[in-house]
């Protein structure tokens, strides 16, 4: 038991830097924002922070994984289905995540940084988590059913994507109206029984 003791405690530092981070980030940006802050925050010295982490790109992604978790658990504990459009809303209330995100997003096709395997799996669960979500609303007529629901998920999350690289060059973009747009079309398209592919 003794030997869990500092293992335990490291956890439990390296949680608190964690939500730190989190809330600075959310704040004000992680571009803006210094480790520093994060290690003042947290009563460490900047190495004193960096001793719970193998890089400071751990450290980021890292944040990104509590981000998820976070908001996984919300979800979770309201018993809600997956909504893009709510995690649209929640993006535009914490910038500084979204810059994160979409900065690790692209450092992640280096099949060298530790962002690489959060993304490979982040992807096929949240896939599978909208897929479900989008055959729930087929099966009830809600939307077409004329592209398979794997297929429409890969659609939306890629617009979502999208449209939160262009919100951050320009905050007057509404990131959840593109998602309304897409779901009114699918809507349409279910009641008039035309095929996307039909063009008509």
């Amino acid at each position: 038991m003794a030997k869990r003791g500092p293992y335990e405690k490291g956890e439990a530092k390296r949680a608190e830097i964690l939500e730190a981070a989190l809330e600075i980030f959310a704040a004000e940006g992680y571009r803006g924002t210094s480790l520093r802050k994060v290690a003042a925050r947290c009563n460490l010295s900047l190495p004193g922070l960096m001793h719970y982490f193998d890089s400071k790109e751990d450290l980021l992604t890292r944040v990104l994984q509590a981000r998820d978790e976070t908001a996984r658990a919300r979800q979770i504990e309201r018993g809600a289905a997956f909504n893009y459009r709510e995690v649209m809303r929640e993006g535009a209330s914490t910038p500084g995540l979204v810059e994160l995100f979409v900065s690790m997003a692209a450092a992640a096709s280096d099949p060298e940084h530790p962002a690489r395997a959060h993304f490979a799996e982040r992807y096929p669960v949240i896939r599978e988590r909208l897929a479900g979500s989008l055959q729930g609303h087929m099966d009830e007529g809600r939307i077409t059913d004329a592209i398979p629901a794997e297929r429409l998920s890969q659609l939306l999350i890629a617009l979502a994507d999208g449209i939160q690289l262009q919100w951050l060059t320009d905050r007057s973009v509404d990131m959840e109206q593109p998602i309304d747009d897409v779901m009114r079309l699918l809507e349409l398209l279910a009641g008039s029984g035309v095929s996307p592919a039909d063009g008509g």
